[in-house]
């Protein structure tokens, strides 16, 4: 999946996949994390974000199932 890189204090880069609802996001210290089922809508509002770290601690984590890659 290709990713964009975001300025970001924790997060390197964000992907999506609008076929499979897929949303990738690698972290600055390495680790890759998959979340599953992410409405388009979400990942938009992620990316348009002040903090994309901020949006997905409140709108994401504890939402959307995930999978470390």
């Amino acid at each position: 999946m290709k990713r964009e890189h975001v300025e970001s204090s924790n997060i390197e880069s964000i992907g999506y996949e609008p076929d499979n609802q897929t949303l990738e996001i690698e972290f600055l210290n390495g680790s890759l994390y998959q979340y599953f089922d992410i409405p388009q809508h979400i990942y938009e509002e992620m990316m348009s974000a002040d903090s994309q770290g901020k949006y997905l601690a409140q709108n994401i984590k504890g939402v959307y199932r995930y999978s470390k890659v």
